[in-house]
C-alpha cells in the first residue's frame, strides 16, 4: 500500500511521534491506521494517554449550577477571537442554564425548546447569531446532573461538573479543580471496563523491552505496569494536585463520596482550521 504524506501527518498528530517513526508504523501495518498506533505504543513512541485526534477547536464550555441541578455545555465556533466575544460568552452560559431548566435528551432536543427570553427556538437564536458574528456555531455536547452539584470552568477551555453524595462546597470545588488538572477518566478501580484492562495488558505484553523475559516473568512485570496506569486513570487514587503527599480518597474520607464526573475539553477530537493568523485577523476586520 502506498503510504501518503497525509497518513503520516494524521498518525503524528494522534500519537505525537516522529515523522520516521510514523511512516515505519504505517509501511510495517500495511497503512492500517489503528494498528499502526498500537505498534507505536508498544515501541514506546506513542504515549498511552494520548488522545484520538488534535485538541484543537475553537469556542466555549460554560456550566450552569442551581438549586441541586447544574449542567455544562461545549458550543464550538471557527476561531479564538469569536470564542472571546462577549455576545459569544452570553450564549455559552444561557444555553447552559436551558440545559439545565429544560433537561434535554440531547442536542436536537435542546435546539427545538423554546427561548424564554426571545420566545423563540434556541436553533433560530443561534441561526440569528451565526449571522450577527459572522461564524458557524454548533452546540457540541452536554450533561447534566441533580444533586449536589460543583463545577469548575478554566478559561472557557476545560470544564469539570461534579455529582456527590453529600454537600461540602470547599471540598467539591477543591475536587473539581483536581479534576480539571489531572484528567482522571474514572472514579475508581470499579468503574474501569474490563475491555479497557485486556487492552493495556496486551499492549504492554507486547512492549519490546519484554520480548525477551521468561512468560511469567513478563506477565508479573506487565501486571505491574497495567496497575499502575490504572491507579493514575482513576480519580480517588490520583495524589490530590494542592497536596500530593494525599490521596483524593484520603482528602474525602468521611466527608463525602464521589458519584460521578464529567471533564470536558474544548475540541477534544476535533479539527481546526488551518488558517493563516493574519488572513484570519483581516478577514474578522473586513466582516
Amino acid at each position: 500500500m502506498n503510504i501518503t504524506a497525509t497518513m503520516v501527518k494524521e498518525l503524528r498528530d494522534k500519537t505525537g511521534a516522529g515523522m520516521m517513526d510514523a511512516k515505519k508504523a504505517l509501511v510495517e501495518v500495511d497503512g492500517d491506521m489503528e494498528k499502526a498506533m498500537e505498534v507505536l505504543r508498544q515501541k514506546g513512541i506513542a504515549s498511552a494517554d494520548k488522545k484520538m485526534g488534535r485538541i484543537a477547536a475553537e469556542g466555549r464550555i460554560a456550566s450552569y449550577v442551581s438549586d441541586g441541578i447544574g449542567a455544562m455545555i461545549e458550543v464550538n465556533c471557527e476561531t479564538d477571537f469569536v470564542a472571546k466575544n462577549a455576545e459569544f460568552i452570553e450564549l455559552t452560559e444561557c444555553l447552559a442554564k436551558k440545559v439545565a431548566e429544560s433537561n434535554p435528551a440531547d442536542v436536537d432536543a435542546l435546539l427545538n425548546t423554546t427561548c424564554e427570553n426571545c420566545g423563540k427556538l434556541i436553533a433560530d437564536v443561534i441561526k440569528e447569531k451565526i449571522a450577527s458574528i459572522g461564524e458557524k456555531i454548533t452546540v457540541r455536547r452536554f450533561v447534566r446532573y441533580e444533586g449536589n452539584t460543583s463545577t469548575y470552568i478554566h478559561n472557557g477551555k476545560i470544564g469539570v461538573l461534579l455529582l456527590t453524595d453529600n454537600k461540602d462546597d470547599v471540598l467539591s470545588k477543591d475536587i473539581c479543580l483536581h479534576i480539571a488538572s489531572s484528567a482522571p477518566e474514572f472514579v475508581s478501580r470499579a468503574d474501569i471496563p474490563a475491555s479497557v484492562i485486556e487492552e493495556e495488558t496486551r499492549i504492554e505484553m507486547g512492549k519490546e523491552d519484554l520480548q525477551k523475559k521468561p512468560e511469567q516473568i513478563r506477565a508479573k512485570i506487565v501486571e505491574g505496569r497495567v496497575n499502575k496506569l490504572m491507579a493514575q486513570r482513576c480519580l480517588i487514587e490520583q495524589p490530590f494536585v494542592k497536596n500530593p503527599d494525599q490521596t483524593i480518597e484520603q482528602l474525602i474520607s468521611g466527608k463525602l463520596n464521589i458519584v460521578k464526573f464529567d471533564r470536558f475539553v474544548l475540541g477534544e477530537g476535533l479539527e481546526k482550521r488551518n488558517d493563516n493568523f493574519a488572513d484570519e485577523v483581516m478577514s474578522q476586520l473586513k466582516g
